[in-house]
């Protein structure tokens, strides 16, 4: 299979007209990287609770998105994105998700690092992560350390088995 060539790669901070592109990259990346992961039902669960409406709930209660966007046969995309809120005091949870034709592109990382920038000018000193079993090695690889193995609920209820990480910023 021959690699989708992207251009006019940018990262940028998210708006709320951004929601409905979110939401379609973060369903596309679970349904191509969290398929390698985990059995279909759970896929078909963790993806089907996931709207515009998460993201917007999430932005105005003060949690920050930051989304790569590029072009894609012609098409304006947006390729994956990341996020930081505040937990407590100094301690900052983020997640990251790029739709399967970005993954191993640097994208990621480059969206996981503007959103550490921006929890630790928010005052972040370390940021925690339940990450699925699909990010485990992109996380590690970005200096988050396992700290155990637990599972998380979906939106739907379902468990998802996870590792529960961390990084000292």
């Amino acid at each position: 299979m021959e690699r989708a060539t992207i251009h006019d790669l940018q990262i940028r901070r998210a708006e709320a007209r951004d929601a409905t592109a979110i939401a379609e990259a973060h369903r596309d990346s679970i349904r191509a990287l969290g398929a390698l992961s985990y059995p279909a039902g759970v896929v078909d669960d963790w993806q089907e609770h996931v709207a515009a409406d998460l993201y917007l709930r999430a932005m105005d209660n003060g949690e920050v998105f930051f989304i790569a966007t590029g072009i894609v046969g012609g098409t304006s995309l947006v390729l994956g994105f990341a996020s930081d809120y505040r937990i407590e005091a100094d301690t900052y949870g983020t997640s990251v998700y790029v739709r399967g034709l970005a993954a191993r592109r640097g994208i990621g990382s480059a969206l996981l690092r503007r959103a550490e920038e921006d929890a630790t000018e928010r005052g972040a000193a370390r940021v925690l992560i339940d990450a699925s079993l699909a990010g485990v090695e992109f996380y590690r690889a970005q200096g988050y350390v396992e700290l155990g193995r637990g599972a998380t609920n979906l939106r739907s209820g379902r468990p998802i088995d996870c590792v529960f990480m961390r990084k000292d910023l």
